[in-house]
């Protein structure tokens, strides 16, 4: 049977099978190297390049600046030994030159060269090169300064001495390719993220960042290495012991470091890290440390009599909890799940580090036994609010299966099923709540009333959680439930939308629902489910024309346009004072509303804002608002 081809339909055969030669299989499809042409790839180039400086700091390195321009190209500059630049002895072409225009290539599989390094997969740099408009390499090397100048991956001038060195090191300054990306505008705060905690990583490491479009300097350097990270990470916090608990050793070629230190909130904060990379979802290594401690306070328990015969052991979520703590291995061939490596896979380094996390933790212990007891202490209590939880739960799951509908009776649900186009308002006040039950569109659109400020959970534990009744309503209505019985593919809204007054009681509001939000569903965060609607302050009418206006200085600009004669202006104290279609004009129509995703930019940030906010210290928020007092915009007194 021969297979036919209609007039008009692409024909396939072996004429039709593409070779994308060098690096043109980057530029066809990037987001399978750096996940994406957003923002999130845009600065994963930058850290490509100082990932590779990174990896040179055993070798000598001491000092990596980075610097923005004006027209947002980046140069990186390190002081370690300098790329290659002699012939390579297959491709008779540079090395550097190789290693800026070949993928899977460098020095970084020979163990020789690097014991470990963060870019094993051998395509960073290259992916740089291919993904610039151009990009620029000077190396200092065997006592001369070489250069040599890339557009779109492709070379445009050969390598060529330019001078005398009097050190070694790699200059690469790069400039995004406007083609590729959606946007090139770096951002500040996501790069010296990046770089304070490579200095962390680093002990000793000096880190200089500078953007020359608005003089903004940070410089990193820290003696003191991951424990300086980890008080770092608890700065303001009751904490125990007043310094953190450090140990490292040296595994069977692993090197492992850990750092560890109780404090005064409910949560646990681990940071995980492969070779500098931030192993956001875990893996062999954290599985290590965590039986390790788990396993270790129920024996040092046990021991001391401080966990009687009859009581059961700690869970490890007893043991975690306020738990902060800082795990770095370096090993020469990591496995990662994925070119993004979010998660280790060596499976020998479990046991690696569940050794080194025991000895260490167990010598501390027996030689600090006043503290030792304090951190056993503190697992009784939690144990304690975890059975509590768990009755809470049992009985909430009692209830909920004599309730046909599952559903609390004051949510007013939409008819569609699919979550993907659902919406929940979390609406404060049963007046706004009314109108907004009115407004909505009834097919896609739950309305949930609040009831005045729900409970502050960065003061309470889940069992005291689960007791308040506002809380329980709102996971009901979400579906995902709450701590073991989380399940995201349960969620019921895939647009979770906070919508409260725009004054101080309604800022307080969103903070508190953020707050439980972050601490407790965090996943719903980080999926992207939870947005801030943004109600206006004003409606200006003059005449036939009318506007709704967010913002003091908007206002202020409208009169200036418009002029002051014959306008209105309607001030909006409060969602109540909506009617049901002012209301679904202004802040529920997915055409003329203004809602703005929640995004978890900074994890650390966004931890000591919560605490700092919503915590048991007085001083620290105190300072917080006397600091900020000047940025406030609106407010209602």
């Amino acid at each position: 049977m021969t297979a036919q081809t209609n007039q008009g339909e692409h024909e396939y055969g072996a004429a039709q099978i593409q070779i994308l030669e060098g690096l043109e299989a980057i530029r066809r499809r990037p987001a399978m190297y750096i996940g994406s042409t957003g923002n999130q790839g845009l600065h994963h180039l930058v850290f490509e390049v100082v990932d590779n400086s990174i990896d040179e700091v055993p070798y000598g390195c001491k000092n990596i600046k980075v610097l923005i321009h004006q027209d947002n190209s980046i140069t990186v500059t390190d002081d370690g030994r300098g790329i290659p630049v002699e012939e390579h002895p297959q491709q008779k072409r540079p090395a550097v030159e190789v290693v800026l225009t070949t993928l899977h290539s460098g020095g970084k599989f020979d163990q020789k060269i690097y014991k470990v390094a963060g870019g094993l997969h051998g395509v960073g740099i290259s992916v740089v090169n291919a993904l610039s408009e151009w990009l620029e390499v000077e190396i200092s090397r065997d006592g001369k300064i070489y250069r040599q100048r890339f557009e779109r991956g492709i070379k445009v001038t050969d390598l060529k001495v330019t001078g005398k060195a009097m050190k070694t090191g790699t200059k690469i300054t790069f400039r995004p390719d406007p083609i590729i990306f959606q946007e090139i505008n770096f951002e500040n705060e996501i790069i010296v993220r990046r770089l304070r905690e490579l200095a962390f990583l680093n002990r000793g490491v000096r880190i200089t960042f500078k953007d020359l479009r608005s003089e903004y300097t940070e410089k990193y350097r820290y003696d003191g290495g991951i424990n300086q990270y980890t008080a770092y990470l608890n700065q303001g916090k009751d904490v125990l012991p007043k310094k953190p608990i450090y140990f490292c050793r040296e595994v069977n070629s692993f090197f492992i470091e850990i750092s560890l230190q109780y404090q005064n909130s409910y949560n646990e904060m681990i940071y995980t890290y492969a070779n500098n990379i931030h192993t956001r979802e875990g893996g062999s290594h954290e599985q290590g440390f965590k039986s390790a401690l788990t396993r270790l306070i129920n024996d040092y328990a046990r021991k001391k009599g401080l966990l009687k015969e009859n009581e059961s052991n700690f869970s490890g979520d007893d043991v975690r909890e306020g738990l902060t703590a800082v795990l770095s291995v370096k090993l020469h061939d990591p496995q990662f799940e994925g070119q993004t490596k979010t998660k280790l896979g060596n499976p020998e380094m479990r046991s690696a580090v569940d050794s080194v996390c025991y000895e260490g933790m167990e010598i501390f212990l027996e030689e600090n036994p006043a503290i030792a007891r304090r951190i056993v202490e503190k697992a009784i209590r939690a144990a304690r609010a975890r059975e509590a939880a768990r009755k809470a739960r049992e009985l909430t799951r009692r209830k909920n299966a004599l309730d046909f509908t599952n559903l609390p009776g004051k949510l007013a649900d939409c008819s569609s099923k699919d979550p993907g186009e659902c919406e929940l308002f979390l609406v404060e006040g049963d007046s706004a709540g009314g109108s907004a039950k009115q407004g909505r569109d009834r097919r896609v659109q739950a309305i949930l009333p609040l009831r005045g400020k729900i409970l502050n959970v960065e003061k309470a534990r889940l069992d005291r959680i689960l007791g308040n009744e506002e809380i329980r309503t709102i996971i009901t209505a979400i579906g995902t439930g709450i701590g073991e019985d989380f399940d995201i593919a349960k969620v019921r809204y895939q647009k979770i939308v906070i919508m409260t007054d725009a004054d101080v009681d309604g800022s307080h509001i969103r903070v508190l629902l953020l707050t439980f939000f972050y601490r407790y569903l965090p996943e719903l965060i980080e999926s992207g489910f939870v947005y801030i609607a943004q109600p206006p302050l004003y409606k200006v009418q003059k005449g036939k024309k009318e506007r709704y206006l967010y913002g003091d200085e908007e206002l202020e600009r409208l009169l200036e346009s418009w002029g002051r004669d014959g306008i209105q202006v309607q001030r909006y104290k409060g969602l109540g004072e909506m009617n049901p279609e002012q209301l679904w004009e202004t802040t529920m129509n997915p055409e003329t509303r203004i809602i703005r995703r929640v995004e978890l930019v900074d994890a650390q940030k966004a931890d000591q804002m919560f605490y700092v906010l919503m915590g048991d210290k007085v001083e620290p928020r105190r300072r917080f608002i006397e600091e900020n007092a000047a940025a406030v915009r609106n407010l209602d007194i």
